[in-house]
């Protein structure tokens, strides 16, 4: 099928009440916000369970696994029993999960617990993301794009809140009564969204499990990269064989698999795979800073997790309703020249982080930010119309967990890939600065005696160290800049 103009074009409004918006926002919310709210639970979690912090890890490192696993099974699962049903079934085990994470009484108990939460939330994003794309013609809607963007840069925030009022066990009730509202209110739902289900598709196997391995060891193996190092023991097996499996798998789903698990034949059209490549390139730009920008914030400037997580929300915003203007701004620019607009901005935003020192007052962190979060909602929504947008419904479902894929892969090692990178570069710098200053190891107790002249150096030095990872995002915005001019631009062409 070819591009034509009217799958590209900015299509009308989702028709979906604001019931069924509730119903397909919540389930993509609450498995979003699981990803990162945990991770500020960790130290209380292991304080509950009395086991060191290497082992609570699994509470997190659990559900990823095991997300990573069962997205490989979800377009399957959509097209075997249809996408509402599949959709509402992982959201009512989301829930129960969630509550039986908050009345786990052991750290085993917890972690089986998170592993069952992650299976069944692994498909609430794909599902959601298809049937509201279907709704508005490859287009996602202006509040499905806040709430995606908001949801990871709200977790840290929310999760540093209730931990401290109301304890570890909270972060997981707090899905409850969003899941069990989002139940009753996909019950609403209007017939005929998504696919209906067909008892006749077959299940590839042998393609699950190299998919599903291949997911799970790449996850795993990039975790303990940034951990331990690349080319360790602990790392360079899992990420190794995983890259190979998914490298199998591709082979298998194009040549050899009559129904594979996950259809990559959407993607042999050269600008569907041009897009599916451009927006991973682009995720790895957009959410590695969040990621670093906390160590930054927190160890050089001295902030609480929380007001780093207050720091980081209004990108989300900022996102969220550049998706709105996105629209306007295609149909003046034309879909490439939007993307264009888009990665300067972004490669100007990023550039902006190299002003950000330990004196930058967190306003103007928070309003650089935003900037990039304003040129991130300029270039998915037209990428996601390229990738999604021309698919006929049999096909979504394979789209969009393709496109959940790729990004979980790209993502996960693209930015692991930047945070050790960070740290070697941090490191040297530091060690540089150590070296000059005649001393054999810095601790806080030497740090704090130090003369202010020798902390500024180390704090020079880290920063540093810092800036070099933002020129590699700047970097990696030319590269994409550059691919991007290759997008077609049927609209331009058609008038």
């Amino acid at each position: 099928m070819s591009l034509n103009r009217t799958s590209i074009q900015p299509g009308p409004r989702s028709s979906l009440s604001i019931i069924s918006m509730i119903a397909l926002l919540a389930g993509p919310f609450v498995t979003m916000l699981d990803s990162s709210i945990v991770n500020v639970a960790l130290p209380q979690i292991a304080r509950f369970t009395e086991a060191p912090l290497s082992e609570t890890q699994w509470v997190a490192s659990g559900y990823l696994l095991s997300l990573a696993v069962a997205l490989a099974a979800t377009a399957y699962l959509a097209k075997r029993f249809g996408t509402v049903r599949m959709y509402f079934l992982s959201l009512i085990g989301f829930t129960l999960t969630s509550a039986l994470c908050a009345l786990s009484p052991s750290l085993s108990w917890l972690v089986a617990a998170r592993v069952l939460q992650g299976g069944f939330g692994a498909a609430l994003v794909p599902l959601a993301m298809g049937m509201l794309m279907g709704k508005s013609r490859g287009q996602i809607p202006a509040a499905a794009g806040i709430v995606l963007f908001l949801a990871p840069a709200l977790g840290p925030t929310l999760g540093g809140l209730l931990v401290h009022w109301a304890g570890w066990s909270s972060i997981f009730w707090i899905n409850v009564p969003i899941g069990a509202i989002a139940c009753f209110a996909v019950l609403r739902l209007p017939k005929g969204l998504g696919l209906p289900g067909d008892p006749q598709t077959r299940f590839d196997a042998f393609g699950f499990t190299l998919l599903a391995a291949g997911l799970a060891l790449t996850t795993y193996g990039a975790s303990r990269g940034a951990q331990y190092g690349w080319l360790t023991d602990l790392s360079w097996p899992f990420w190794s064989v995983g890259l190979s499996a998914l490298g199998v798998y591709i082979a298998w789903a194009l040549w050899q698999a009559e129904h594979p698990v996950v259809s990559l034949a959407p993607f042999t059209r050269p600008q569907s795979a041009l897009a599916l490549l451009l927006s991973t390139l682009t995720s790895v730009v957009q959410f590695a800073v969040p990621v670093l920008i906390p160590v930054f914030l927190q160890n050089l400037q001295g902030y609480s997790a929380m007001v780093v997580g207050l720091t980081l929300m209004p990108q989300g915003l900022v996102t969220g309703f550049s998706m709105v203007a996105t629209s306007s701004v295609q149909k003046r620019l034309g879909l490439r020249n939007t993307v264009l607009l888009g990665l300067l901005l972004l490669a100007l935003g990023s550039a902006g982080l190299l002003l950000v020192d330990v004196s930058t007052p967190l306003w103007v962190t928070a309003l650089i930010l935003c900037g990039r979060g304003f040129a991130s909602g300029l270039i998915v929504q037209p990428l996601l119309s390229v990738l999604l947008g021309n698919l006929e419904s049999r096909e979504a479902a394979d789209g969009n967990t393709l496109f959940n894929i790729a990004q979980r892969v790209g993502g996960t090692l693209g930015i692991t890939l930047l945070v050790s990178y960070f740290q070697i570069r941090e490191h040297f710098q530091v060690s540089r600065v150590v070296h000059m200053l005649g001393l054999s190891q810095i601790s806080s107790g030497i740090l704090a005696g130090l003369p202010s002249q020798a902390r500024a150096q180390l704090a020079h030095a880290a920063i540093t160290g810092f800036h070099e990872v933002i020129w590699v995002l700047i970097w990696a915005c030319v590269l994409t800049f550059i691919l991007a001019w290759l997008l077609h631009d049927p609209h331009r062409a058609a008038s």
